[in-house]
């Protein structure tokens, strides 16, 4: 019988509508070699997870840092996906971790070790993303959509956020690398060409391939770099000069300017990126799914900062202006304390956020502010932090024993970091600047209302601020 003589009734869609006759005819990959690609495609997004996470806490561009909390999460989750496919093709998920080819752990490992801003956008956006979304293409042309299906839908899903994160850097890239810097990089853009044709390609389908060649950043294997930084729009960082919490609590103040603080607090979430990416990159002995539930609360954290950045935005402020934002406490959890130190400390934080004195309180007052975008960003900074619990439990608290203990370890913790807001005043590192009065009297100006003289004149002194150090300390 022809194929032309065989008719699905009332001419519905055959094969589900996923395929044609003809393309479910099609011969296409073996298991065999439908798992070779999958280890490969999933061992690709391993390795663009660590070097997201590797290089977010000192990345200084603000932009940058948030797009790769976001970008690791996305790879985090299809790494996820694609162990899960594998474990369903007669292979136990046993092997995920290691290398599949030298060169193609060479073209990773000089990505990593880039050794600027410049190169690292153009390694990450330029060449491997692109080369991931080609594999996972090739993959979708060369399968039986049919017999494959679980693979073709998760190659479709992933292909949606690599084109994302393809697109992204498309646009990051021409503000980020000038024409001298891209002849400068072309040597070392070429190696990373020679490096991936002597893996034959990214999923490994290319039978002719060169030699491998020598390594050129990555001789060394690159360190994780946990001092936090930030560019020039965060001209104070180590200022500690306003109690934003105790602003917030404080009864004698009217409640439409805490909206204020509570943008303030958000944005400088900032340090919670920077320090949680600490604790996943040096975190070796936990199981993937370690790393999808952190790397989610970290890309959580990192929107929150943004939902802080647009709150000033649409009040008509120029927070960059007015605010200081500072990283004082993922700089001292991450060079003072060990990973899980630094995960207890960040559940002891979350636990005092938890009674209706903390993120409830917050919503509270930006529902009674009147700032509809205040209290959006309320109602979900609220309902992200008790997932946020919930990942603390999973994997920290489950460590630990029990629930009374996690607290307690996570309490002694926080009461050994140093956070000394003297010595960085005494070495010149910052004034401590009251910078609330000015951002107040600017809101005031763009509302077009008289200042509050209470509120105007609100300062912490050092004192006050010493003694809550946690609170002031603490990002929210």
């Amino acid at each position: 019988m022809k194929l032309s003589e065989y008719e699905s009734l009332h001419g519905l869609p055959p094969v589900a509508g996923i395929a044609s006759f003809e393309e479910a005819m099609r011969i296409g990959f073996s298991i065999d070699d439908c798992v070779s690609r999958l280890k490969r495609h999933h061992w690709c997004f391993r390795r663009l997870h660590q070097i997201f996470i590797h290089r977010l806490t000192a990345e200084p561009i603000y932009e940058l840092k948030m797009a790769f909390s976001l970008h690791a999460h996305y790879c985090a989750e299809h790494a996820a996906a694609w162990r899960r496919r594998v474990a369903e093709m007669r292979e136990p998920p046993l092997g995920l971790d290691q290398v599949p080819d030298p060169a193609l752990e060479a073209y990773f490992d000089e990505i990593l070790s880039a050794p600027d801003t410049a190169a690292l956008v153009v390694g990450l956006y330029e060449r491997a993303l692109p080369a991931l979304r080609d594999a996972l293409q090739a993959h979708l042309d060369g399968t039986n959509r049919l017999v494959d299906h679980p693979t073709v839908r998760i190659c479709r899903f992933a292909l949606l956020e690599v084109d994302e994160m393809v697109a992204y850097g498309q646009r990051a890239l021409p503000g980020l690398v000038t024409a001298e810097r891209r002849i400068e990089l072309a040597p070392w853009t070429e190696r990373l060409d020679e490096f991936l044709a002597a893996a034959g390609g990214l999923d490994g389908s290319t039978d002719e391939r060169p030699a491998m060649p020598s390594r050129i950043h990555s001789v060394r294997p690159s360190a994780y770099d946990g001092r936090p930084r930030r560019d020039a729009r965060f001209p104070d960082p180590y200022n500690m000069g306003v109690h934003a919490e105790a602003f917030l609590y404080d009864e004698r103040f009217p409640t439409a300017p805490k909206t204020l603080m509570m943008y303030y607090k958000r944005l400088r979430e900032i340090d919670v990126p920077e320090m949680m990416a600490s604790i996943i990159a040096e975190t070796t002995d936990k199981p993937w799914e370690y790393r999808v539930d952190m790397t989610r609360q970290l890309w959580d954290e990192a929107r929150h900062a943004m939902m802080g950045e647009v709150g000033f935005l649409r009040s008509g402020i120029d927070w960059r202006r007015f605010v200081r934002v500072n990283f004082t406490w993922s700089l001292a959890l991450n060079l003072q304390l060990q990973p899980l130190e630094r995960h207890a400390v960040l559940y002891f934080i979350e636990q005092g956020l938890m009674p209706r004195t903390g993120k409830r309180f917050e919503w509270e007052t930006a529902i009674a502010s009147g700032d509809a975008f205040a209290a959006l960003v309320q109602d979900y900074d609220w309902a992200d932090e008790v997932l946020h619990a919930r990942i603390g439990r999973d994997w920290y608290v489950k460590a630990m024993g029990d629930a009374k203990q996690a607290v307690a370890y996570g309490d002694a913790c926080w009461s050994r970091v140093l956070i000394d807001w003297e010595s960085y005043r005494k070495e010149g590192l910052t004034r401590h600047e009251n910078w609330w009065p000015g951002l107040y009297a600017e809101w005031c100006r763009v509302q077009g209302q008289s200042a509050d003289p209470v509120v105007a004149a609100y300062a912490t002194s050092y004192a006050a601020a010493r003694a809550d150090l946690k609170e002031l300390s603490s990002s929210g």
